[in-house]
């Protein structure tokens, strides 16, 4: 992602919005979007066919109204790491947590399971696309930012990838890029565990706060308020 914000202006060359560009899914993607001025949505209609765009709550209807197809409805949360008292959780017997050092391939199986259809965070996406278009890239650092060492793996006892918590730096702040759990592979509980874990190490490195992203229909999002996260705020992103 390009940290750098840009400006989208009207045909009378007023800047119209504001936004930093990246990709989702190996398309163009702007997010953090501002509007600075009238005519907004039909720009951004006219000018970003095929784009994704991240948007205020309030802003979403006028771009789905115009026809655009709503891809995710998402609660920002944070969780301030300053005095926190570290849980020293424990990984359920049979498994252990390690660092996240392994190739792409060994999380694949867990990613695919961990997102079924009737989950709020499915996309109909094959295993390949999955691989190459999620996982390495973010592992690779080139969606968000690099790959932080709190990042972690849980493991069974043939050493399989059955979960893990992905956090890449974003301007400096720990952000959970994504989370995932085997559900035939693991037990309940074990995600929670493992992010508590990934808290606690981030804590260690000095970080004094840790982001995620919670799809509105989620229910995880009661299990990230247990451990201290709260919304700071929410946005729509849409495919024009």
């Amino acid at each position: 992602m390009d940290d750098e914000r840009r400006i989208l202006a009207g045909d009378d060359g007023s800047p119209v919005l504001s936004y930093v560009k990246g990709s989702r899914d190996g398309e163009p993607w702007a997010g953090f979007l501002e509007v600075l001025g009238p005519g907004a949505a039909d720009l951004i209609m006219a000018r970003w066919p095929g784009w994704f765009v991240s948007v205020p709550e309030d802003f979403s209807g006028e771009l789905i109204g115009r026809g655009a197809r709503l891809v995710r409805h998402v609660h920002a949360m944070s969780c301030d790491l300053r005095g926190r008292p570290p849980s020293k959780v424990r990984p359920p017997g049979g498994f252990r947590f390690v660092p996240c050092d392994r190739p792409p391939e060994d999380l694949l199986t867990t990613w695919t399971a961990a997102y079924p259809p009737d989950h709020p965070d499915h996309e109909p996406r094959d295993e390949a696309h999955t691989l190459s278009e999620h996982l390495v890239p973010l592992l690779r650092g080139e969606v968000v930012g690099d790959l932080l060492p709190c990042s972690r793996l849980a493991v069974d006892a043939d050493d399989t990838v059955v979960g893990g918590v992905l956090v890449n730096d974003w301007r400096g702040t720990p952000l959970v890029s994504d989370i995932a759990r085997h559900p035939a592979g693991s037990p309940a509980g074990l995600g929670s565990a493992l992010l508590a874990t990934v808290m606690d190490a981030a804590a260690a490195d000095g970080h004094s706060a840790m982001d995620l992203a919670v799809t509105h229909a989620n229910p995880a999002r009661r299990v990230y308020e247990r451990l201290g996260f709260t919304v700071v705020r929410t946005t729509v992103t849409v495919r024009i």
